[in-house]
């Protein structure tokens, strides 16, 4: 059973960065499809950002484009996202997220329904 690890979170002024963190544990397969998603309060749950884990393949929300960098640490099994120039829309719970054995895509990525795994979160509010 996959666990996947949030922390990093925290308040941030306008402007300010932050790295977030997800440790996994219990891999079983070779390859995986990891991502970041946010949910702010009302809104849906939408993807931020993704890896795959077999070559390094990146994707990434038009929104957080040129400001977030998702990345991974195969040797800690920790996955990243640096927040840059971050703005008050950023503000939300952001959740790690993984899936065994599929190869990310463009049109598959933001599909929360693809992630079999997920974590507990942690929230990012950036104050004016």
């Amino acid at each position: 059973q996959v666990q996947l690890v949030e922390s990093g979170g925290g308040s941030v002024q306008v402007g300010g960065s932050l790295r977030l963190s997800c440790a996994a544990s219990g891999y079983t397969h070779i390859s995986y499809c990891m991502a970041w998603f946010r949910q702010a309060p009302g809104k849906e749950r939408e993807g931020v950002a993704a890896i795959y884990t077999r070559g390094g393949s990146t994707y990434y929300a038009n929104s957080v484009k040129g400001r977030f960098t998702i990345s991974q640490d195969n040797a800690k099994n920790t996955l990243y996202l640096q927040m840059n120039s971050l703005n008050p829309e950023d503000t939300a719970m952001y959740y790690c997220a993984a899936t065994p054995g599929v190869i990310c895509s463009g049109a598959s990525w933001p599909r929360a329904t693809i992630y079999k795994y997920w974590g507990q979160g942690t929230q990012v509010t950036v104050s004016s």
